[in-house]
């Protein structure tokens, strides 16, 4: 892993994006291939075996017609609460984190901590999400699927050490190519992962490698399970009728509308869940009671709903009453909220398909026998309600239409869905509604790419600059007593952790560490978060502070190319490297310029300057104040800053101008002498 760490920090960009995008794909067919099978063993056994009912499949599933009736309805509801519960205790026993839809949890990794997903939640969402949802829990694939692949993403850069840049792009191909498999959509699988983080952004660094995982993950999953797009090819719609604009464009707001009902609702419900005083793992049993008795009368809650989407797309929809295809959007959002938002374990994609494929439906069907230029194929309506309701909520447009046109065959559709999907984008957005709640507005809103935007300098210091000698180093096989009596010993809140050929293994907290008071005798490995945020020596601290914005502590670990431990970099070195950086650059600039520069100034306790904030200071207008030191914390200044005696300003302006400014902070002047004062500060 060493070895082939320091080749892909080394390579070319093309070729460690070969690499790796052809590693994560693998993984997100062979994720997918796992978890379809899985489904289709539960959904056999839980709903066919012990409810005696079996649920319509797509056209890429081999086309199955549902069951006509239940053979024993007494037992829909037990065998959908069982499922439920059985996945339920399943999550909260071994991976808490695997509850919900799991798109959510891994956007919040890229986010925050890229490196930090558990393979152990991987198998968890597997064996649980199948148990949710083929027991016949409303759910969709592709949450399962996105963070099987986002942990392996996750797992690979723990163990290549990739920056944490790289980390993020690498999960971000994950989930694409999870979610691009298992609905045989490469195409807006890819898209998907650049545009799903944000509400408002797209994040064109992860494209390429998306493309490449995704396509190796369709090719993968699409070798066992077949080609054919999920539900067949509905290419025989041709734009000819530019009324057929104005029924999109009621389905458009209509899928906005209620896009955003779908969010509310889902979300209310979860609160609701969140706020019963029951154990956890008995929330979902409870919601799953309750889907069972609904889907006594209304089955298309049932599952995955797919089957369902496929009647709607041919003159099957007719057979199904008027009552259901009405009422079928309304009884999907409590059903998932019910399944999902209780604490199960599923997606929320695929519900949010069939919410909107039959709101396209009810138009055509109330519509239809009125209006004869809307014609008799209900298949373009149903396309662009599924385009439009969860391409609006979502906040991902782009890649949902092109998933849906993916996985329907019919990309002649797309230009006139655009009306459709751009009014239901504008509702949603006038609201700044989302179903993904980690989902931040853009990308300057990045924890990293916030920071890094308003130090630009960062990028020309280099970490061993400014990197720190640890002051306490473990050695793995250590006890829990050893460890903490050692780092308490150093006076620090963490160590980095090494084996036995001083190579680096993780960092442990001496909060977790006196967390196990009853178990001081235990082998330090047992609590290592192997998942800690390394650097290289070589990097720049650009590279660090992104790190650090992913660390659960305040410092990383500093390492060279044997993963041995050089050092440590903590928020402070950072600082202190800034400050060189900022010096740096200040004398390039005197050499080609007026003559200028920077300083660090004291304020005596006799100073006029006590007890002034910046803003009436007096400061000549040439001098920025850049930080202040005050004792052991770092002041970022405005104009409301009210200075102290003690405090240590770093300076930027005319050597002339600085040194007036010294005089009176040394209580040597009682003004600037004259110098026009500042209006403001920041």
């Amino acid at each position: 892993m060493a070895r082939a760490s320091r080749w892909l920090s080394g390579t070319s960009y093309l070729q460690k994006w070969l690499v790796l995008g052809v590693l994560i794909g693998t993984m997100a067919g062979v994720g997918a291939i796992v978890f379809y099978e899985a489904l289709l063993a539960c959904t056999h056994f839980f709903l066919g075996v012990l409810a005696g009912y079996h649920v319509p499949t797509p056209v890429g599933e081999g086309g199955h017609a549902a069951s006509a009736s239940f053979s024993r309805p007494w037992a829909l509801p037990l065998v959908v609460g069982f499922g439920a519960l059985l996945g339920a205790i399943l999550v909260f026993r071994f991976a808490p984190e695997a509850q919900g839809h799991g798109t959510d949890a891994a956007i919040s990794a890229v986010h925050h901590n890229p490196r930090g997903i558990r393979f152990r939640a991987v198998i968890v969402k597997i064996v649980a999400s199948a148990l949710t949802i083929g027991s016949g829990g409303s759910g969709g694939r592709e949450g399962p699927t996105g963070q099987i692949s986002a942990g392996f993403a996750s797992l690979l850069a723990r163990e290549l050490d990739l920056s944490p840049a790289d980390a993020r792009i690498a999960v971000m191909a994950g989930i694409g190519s999870g979610i691009g498999a298992i609905f045989g959509a490469p195409l807006g699988g890819a898209v998907l992962a650049t545009e799903i983080l944000y509400r408002d952004d797209f994040d064109a660094e992860a494209l390429l490698p998306s493309f490449v995982a995704s396509i190796l993950g369709y090719v993968i999953f699409g070798a066992a399970v077949g080609y054919t797009p999920l539900f067949g090819f509905n290419a025989s719609y041709h734009f000819t009728n530019p009324s057929h604009l104005l029924w999109f464009a009621l389905i458009g707001i209509l899928g906005g509308f209620v896009g955003l009902l779908y969010a509310k609702g889902f979300y209310g419900i979860s609160d609701i869940f969140g706020r019963l005083h029951l154990p956890r793992w008995s929330k979902p049993a409870i919601g799953g009671v309750i889907v069972g008795c609904i889907g006594l009368a209304i089955p298309e809650v049932l599952g995955t709903g797919y089957g369902w989407i496929q009647q709607g797309l041919g003159h099957q929809l007719l057979t199904l009453p008027l009552w259901i295809v009405l009422i079928l959007p309304f009884a999907r959002i409590l059903a998932t909220g019910l399944s999902i938002g209780s604490g199960g374990s599923g997606g929320i994609f695929g519900p949010g398909m069939v919410i909107g494929a039959f709101i396209g439906a009810s138009v055509w069907r109330l519509f239809e026998p009125i209006v004869p230029s809307m014609g008799h194929n209900p298949a373009p309506f149903v396309i662009v309600g599924m385009m439009c309701c969860f391409g609006s909520i979502s906040r991902a447009p782009l890649a949902v239409m092109l998933m849906v046109a993916e996985m329907t065959g019919s990309l002649s559709i797309l230009a006139p869905a655009m009306i459709a999907v751009g009014l239901a984008w504008f509702i949603v957005r006038r609201g700044d509604d989302t179903i993904y709640r980690s989902q931040l507005k853009n990308r300057a809103d990045a924890p990293a790419q916030r920071l890094l935007t308003g130090m630009p300098i960062l990028s020309i210091v280099s970490v061993g600059q400014a990197m720190a000698t640890p002051r306490v180093v473990v050695t793995g096989g250590t006890t829990v007593r050893a460890a903490r009596h050692q780092i308490e010993q150093a006076g620090v809140t963490g160590a980095p952790v090494i084996d036995d050929q001083g190579r680096f293994e993780g960092s442990v907290a001496l909060a977790d560490l006196r967390a196990l008071e009853q178990g001081s005798d235990r082998v330090l490995e047992s609590v290592v978060d192997v998942s800690a945020p390394t650097v290289a020596g070589q990097a720049h601290l650009d590279v660090a502070l992104d790190a650090l914005t992913t660390s659960a502590e305040h410092w990383v670990t500093v390492l060279d190319a044997e993963r041995k431990v050089l050092g440590t970099v903590a928020i402070s070195d950072v600082v202190r490297g800034y400050r060189l950086g900022l010096l740096a650059s200040l004398q390039q600039v005197n050499a080609v310029g007026e003559p200028g520069g920077t300083d660090r100034v004291r304020i005596e306790s006799d100073s006029p300057l006590v007890g002034r904030t910046l803003r009436h200071s007096g400061f000549p207008i040439s001098v920025i104040v850049t930080t202040i030191q005050r004792r052991q914390d770092l002041v970022v200044p405005d104009g409301s800053t009210v200075l102290e005696a003690g405090d240590e300003l770093l300076l930027i302006g005319q050597s002339s101008d600085i040194d007036v400014v010294r005089r009176i902070a040394a209580g040597r002047a009682s003004d600037p002498g004259g110098h026009r004062p500042r209006e403001d500060h920041g």
